[in-house]
């Protein structure tokens, strides 16, 4: 940077910051039309981001389930599970055969529970909390309640078939890993491992689990599924999955439509914030504009004696875009300002409505370098005209009041 550059720079700040009145109202009419829009993109943002973020965090939402029953063996399963956007995968059992009694020493109460195939990954469960194994189950809230057990406690679970004219029960004690958190199945129900829930089919079946003990027939070796639990990586993996299981002729039921109808309203409120900011930045560049060819206008004897000292003509043409940027810079720094105060009232007011750590109104840090950095553009721009205003202003001019 040139010597004539610098002093340009030092002679537009000190007029900017002489003229003290019309640079505020400069700054004040830039924090009055970039404040609501950032008040504006902070409740879209707020609003619309609190229910993707509920559409993400909770898993249910990422589940896909087949509406009918199938069969499914193990290669075909296999395949799913090796999918990039296939989080987890376990196979499902008869529904029928998916049941088990359940009693404890601490609760007079027989419930009846509905098991639900798991494994590592199981994005339902808390890290820790894996059912492994034949003996380890993880109630459901409801039901470690109804059997007043807490984890590392021991239930009795029971089951019985008809074999061969005979009605038979048999009994295994199943140690309580965790209590899964409600949220996970509101209903009467225990997490297990597949290998507990094929043990539990094969005996209803009247097959022989020599694991478990269990006398009956040989099971067929070849073994296949009515369905299965999948989730996918993340909700943007659930349409593309669902077009998946179409290919396959496998119907599934999914959140895809609550997913896209989020999705779409955060694309209508982006184009129409856009719209609007388009708009404001537009007509505050035309206004911050206009004031600066005005101003050049104004000071056209000033600036011609600086050309005549030895200013070149880029030197002078930056005169207005220093002030501009000047401009920029504290009408973003207000504007910043009145939308702390103005979100800060509403999450205030929605506090009794929210979760804790929700807010209604928000914005993150690099928002408020993207507005920066449009608003500095916006003021170049605007800037540009006056600035090829003042470079054509000639020498000659501070000649002619002499």
């Amino acid at each position: 940077m040139g010597i004539p550059l610098v002093k340009t720079f030092v002679l537009a700040s000190r007029d900017y910051f002489h003229e003290w009145q019309m640079s505020f109202c400069f700054v004040v009419g830039l924090a009055a039309v970039l404040g609501p829009m950032l008040v504006l993109f902070g409740l879209k943002f707020g609003i619309v981001g609190a229910m993707i973020d509920q559409l993400i965090d909770d898993p249910r939402n990422r589940e896909i389930r087949p509406v009918s029953s199938g069969r499914y063996d193990h290669g075909w399963l296999e395949n799913v599970r090796a999918r990039p956007d296939v989080a987890f995968l376990v196979p499902r059992t008869r529904s029928i055969a998916a049941t088990i009694e359940l009693t404890s020493e601490r609760s007079p109460r027989n419930v009846r529970v509905e098991l639900i195939p798991s494994a590592t990954g199981d994005p339902l469960l808390p890290s820790g909390q894996l059912p492994e194994g034949v003996a380890r189950i993880v109630l459901s809230e409801s039901t470690a309640k109804k059997l007043r057990v807490a984890a590392g406690d021991t239930v009795d679970g029971s089951i019985a078939r008809q074999y061969r004219n005979q009605k038979e029960r048999v009994h295994l004690p199943l140690t309580v890993t965790a209590v899964a958190p409600a949220q996970a199945f509101s209903r009467d129900g225990a997490f297990v491992s597949v290998s507990l829930l094929e043990a539990l089919e094969d005996f209803r079946d009247g097959h022989a689990v020599p694991r478990m003990g269990w006398s009956g027939d040989h099971a067929n070796s070849v073994r296949t599924y009515p369905g299965f639990r999948l989730y996918a990586h993340s909700i943007y993996d659930v349409a593309g999955l669902s077009d998946a299981f179409a290919d396959l002729g496998v119907d599934v039921h999914t959140h895809a439509a609550d997913i896209e109808r989020v999705q779409h309203m955060n694309r209508n409120l982006t184009a129409i914030y856009w719209a609007i900011a388009v708009i404001g930045l537009f007509g505050f560049s035309l206004s911050l504009g206009a004031n600066l060819w005005a101003n050049v206008d104004r000071k056209r004897k000033e600036l011609s004696v600086l050309r005549l000292v030895g200013f070149r003509t880029l030197d002078i043409a930056w005169f207005p875009v220093v002030q501009a940027l000047y401009a920029a810079v504290f009408g973003w720094a207000l504007a910043v300002g009145l939308y702390q105060l103005v979100a800060w009232v509403i999450n205030e007011m929605m506090a009794s409505q929210l979760e804790e750590g929700q807010m209604v109104c928000r914005l993150l840090p690099h928002h408020y370098e993207i507005a920066l950095a449009l608003t500095c553009g916006a003021a170049v721009l605007s800037a540009g005209f006056a600035g090829l205003r003042s470079a054509r202003i000639e020498p000659s001019e501070s000649l002619r009041d002499l």
